[in-house]
């Protein structure tokens, strides 16, 4: 027998088990084909099988194996840009919706977390967004008075008070956004797939797509495995996009993040974020850090990991990192490593597309994949069920390439390396 090779911490510690099973040829015309099973295509499943609509989830590999699996798993609430730049790119109509649907998104994950009893590790203490430099912090004053003039349940933290929820006095202080949280993401995946089954979703693995064609009315989606027809097709790959449909992997720059984490570190770590928020910073090639429920730390940047979980550059850089914060935790050793892809968009804004008739992606999620895919899944059921399109968080646009995406992944990719030295000295 065979030991498949687990794709990061989550996928050995989600408490769910996984679903899916082998593909059998629909007889019958599903309402939705869905590719992807990550955050979009269950999501999508889910509130389509609410709806009373047919769907017929193919995942290439298993349950939450690209993006979702590999998150880092902060629940975040809105998008890179502050409110204000938001509401310049997205103009007066779609802009303050933008900001008040995904304001609300970890609301929407955790309720749905909380209706179908999903095992994933759940914290609604906030998230905190970290200062690397007074820069940053400046930056993040900014950010606060508009949120706080929207109502927005957000914190300034000054110096002191985010040493002392983090644990260490390295950072200029912090926003603390009460909204957010964390959670297991690949527990939270294989959540969505079981209630998306219980609402009549057939969720097939282990299954490539490998051609779609429209005829007539409906969609021809080869796999290989057979072919079945759907009335429509919803591409849920997001950063893990092949050659499926022409172009549409050259609408974002890929990027990689890896993270590394260590045992269960039990009294030795308990001054180590002791309300348990996850932590991002304001530097201009994002860290990470995190506890899961085990009293693991979990860190993170921006890059591929290079070598292994107990030797290597990554290694290096995370051994080095946890010293310079906290220096009292004294050695560490690392369980497990890895790394997955992330799709930016030039704007740092997401995308819904309408590839074709009855044709639907979202994607460009630029590091916010929990709330995102959850989000734009439940609004393209509702597309598919009859809502108005009008009514979406931002328009529905068609494609537009990011010509130079090849060049700046690899030129991100070799910064993101050049960082990872640099800090492991």
């Amino acid at each position: 027998m065979t030991t498949r090779a687990p794709v990061s911490l989550w996928d050995v510690s989600s408490a769910e088990a996984e679903s899916g099973a082998a593909f059998e040829v629909p007889s019958d015309t599903a309402d939705v084909a869905i590719v992807g099973g990550g955050f979009t295509g269950l999501s999508t499943a889910l509130f389509a099988g609410q709806a009373g609509l047919s769907a017929q989830v193919l995942e290439a590999k298993r349950i939450g194996y690209g993006g979702s699996g590999r998150n880092v798993g902060l629940v975040n609430a809105g998008v890179w840009h502050p409110p204000a730049k938001v509401r310049a790119a997205l103009g007066k109509t779609y802009g303050p919706r933008f900001l008040k649907t995904f304001g609300d998104g970890p609301g929407l994950v955790f309720d749905l977390i909380e209706k179908h009893q999903i095992r994933c590790e759940p914290t609604k203490t906030g998230t905190i967004h970290a200062a690397h430099a007074p820069s940053g912090y400046a930056d993040l004053k900014s950010r606060h008075a508009e949120w706080d003039r929207m109502g927005a349940p957000v914190e300034l933290l000054p110096r002191a008070e985010v040493a002392e929820k983090i644990g260490t006095d390295a950072f200029f202080g912090g926003l603390l956004d009460h909204r957010a949280g964390t959670i297991n993401p690949m527990g939270y995946c294989r959540g969505l797939a079981r209630a998306a089954e219980a609402a009549g979703a057939r969720i097939s693995t282990g299954v490539l797509v490998t051609k779609l064609r429209r005829t007539g009315e409906v969609w021809q989606v080869k796999t290989d495995r057979g072919t079945f027809t759907a009335r429509n097709v919803v591409l849920g790959t997001n950063a893990y996009t092949d050659a499926l449909w022409p172009r549409l992997s050259r609408v974002f720059t890929p990027i990689s993040y890896f993270q590394l984490s260590t045992p269960p570190l039990g009294e030795e770590a308990a001054h180590i974020l002791p309300g348990k928020q996850g932590v991002w910073d304001t530097g201009p090639i994002m860290f990470s850090l995190r506890r899961d429920a085990e009293g693991r730390l979990i860190i993170g940047s921006m890059g591929t990991v290079i070598g292994t979980k107990s030797a290597g550059l990554s290694e290096r850089w995370a051994r080095r990192q946890l010293r310079r914060l906290f220096p009292r935790l004294g050695p560490v050793t690392f369980e497990d490593a890895w790394h997955g892809r992330i799709a930016m968009t030039p704007d740092h804004l997401p995308r819904v597309c309408l590839l074709n008739e009855g044709l639907y992606t979202a994607i460009g999620y630029n590091g916010r994949g929990i709330t995102t895919g959850t989000i734009f899944g439940k609004a393209i059921a509702g597309l598919l069920a009859g809502d108005d399109p009008k009514g979406l968080p931002l328009p529905v646009e068609e494609l537009s390439e990011v010509r130079s995406a090849p060049i700046m992944s690899r030129l991100y990719q070799a910064a993101f390396t050049t960082n990872q030295f640099l800090k492991s000295l």
